[in-house]
């Protein structure tokens, strides 16, 4: 006896505890489980009935039968025991790669190059949508179990690795190469390096950015995450639409933020709540307010975000600014900025002279905490 995938995703969902089918649709909505297993709303009470028929789940309770969208079921033991073996059979089974594009790619020499190469364009703009979608559902349900980190890891990196063979192959289609293509951290790299254990010095330009204003614990506020996702949505956005009008590409920058607080202690204490914030992403010279607001609005026609209508093109000059690199937690940025509040600055005749602004180098979701590389930069003038 077989199980097909959405089969053994129902059985899972109901090996966890008894559900009936409206439960197991929020379950599978929440967790955004359709991400990666072709599972309708309606399909589940087809499934729910054909596991009951092969005795592998049976409803919960006595007396009259409820209606079928409101019946309980649980798992039998013959369920569980063929749950069991399928995962484990799952587990280590290689599933054949029969994705549509490779037949596209077969097909693609009856094509015009340019067709082929708007047609990659645009698979490039939808992962970038749909890996910023499964990193906002990963975001919304932290912290999460070993298990379900892993299901997003997976999501993530298969995601990320059809990207970078779309753009590969619509670099060799076009004649691109990596150098064609604009990357903040290489055309600015005394801006995004610093050294570990000295402060140093540097004299940052005027600079433009997508960027987005909000308040509050960036570890607990929804509008924080809704905050970063608009504006990776936008900058996707953007780095293909360049490609498609403009014939220009550039990477994606990093996260950077810039904080300010009434009182700078609370950056020492990390007294989060009191904190307002601005998310940034550095943008090429040649992107224009037109592109951000084209970018804005096409963004907002796929996606119900909020934070989506504050993102903006803003431009920042910072000026003569101390920095260092910070290799470990968030929370243990503390001390650092004691010694630059403290020591570094009055010791040097210094004061602030804008927002604390981080550029935060590593990914937390795949970054252990002690080994996070955060940027941490303070604007400063002559006190």
């Amino acid at each position: 006896m077989t199980l097909t995938d959405a089969e053994l995703t129902v059985l899972g969902l109901l090996l966890e505890q008894p559900r009936h089918g409206y439960e197991l649709e929020r379950v599978i909505e929440q967790r955004g489980i359709r991400a990666w297993t072709a599972l309708g709303f309606s399909s589940i009470y087809y499934l729910l009935d054909k596991l009951a028929g092969r005795g592998l789940i049976e409803a919960v309770g006595e007396g009259p039968r409820p209606a079928k969208s409101r019946a309980t079921y649980r798992v039998t033991g013959v369920g569980r025991d063929l749950c069991a073996a399928a995962t484990l059979e799952a587990l280590s089974a290689l599933t054949p790669v029969r994705s549509r594009v490779l037949v596209a790619m077969a097909n693609s020499p009856g094509l015009a190059e340019q067709d082929v190469a708007a047609g990659l364009t645009r698979r490039l703009a939808a992962l970038g949508e749909q890996l910023a979608e499964v990193r906002a559902a990963r975001a919304a349900q932290a912290p999460l179990p070993a298990a379900a980190v892993a299901i997003f890891d997976y999501c993530e990196a298969m995601l990320q690795a059809d990207a970078a063979w779309a753009e590969r192959t619509l670099g060799a289609l076009t004649k691109e190469t990596a150098l064609d293509r604009y990357d903040v951290k290489k055309a600015r790299r005394d801006l995004y390096t610093a050294p570990s254990k000295d402060f140093t010095e540097v004299d940052v330009p005027e600079l433009r950015y997508l960027a987005v204003d909000g308040e509050g614990d960036p570890n607990t506020s929804p509008a924080y995450t809704e905050a970063v996702e608009a504006l990776f949505t936008v900058a996707y956005t953007l780095k293909f639409a360049g490609k498609k009008t403009l014939d220009r590409d550039f990477v994606v920058g990093p996260l950077e933020g810039l904080w300010r607080a009434a009182d700078p202690s609370v950056f020492i204490t990390r007294d989060k709540a009191a904190w307002a914030w601005t998310m940034l992403i550095s943008q090429p010279d040649w992107i224009t307010e037109e592109m951000v607001r084209a970018a804005v609005a096409e963004a907002a026609r796929k996606k119900d975000n909020p934070a989506l209508a504050a993102v903006g093109l803003r431009t920042l000059a910072e000026g003569r600014s101390v920095q260092i690199l910070h290799i470990g937690s968030y929370d243990d940025e503390g001390p650092i900025l004691d010694r630059l509040h403290r020591g570094y600055l009055p010791e040097r005749g210094l004061t602030f002279n804008g927002d604390h602004h981080e550029i935060y180098l590593s990914d937390p979701r795949r970054t252990e905490p002690a080994k996070l590389k955060t940027i941490l930069r303070q604007p400063v003038k002559p006190a």
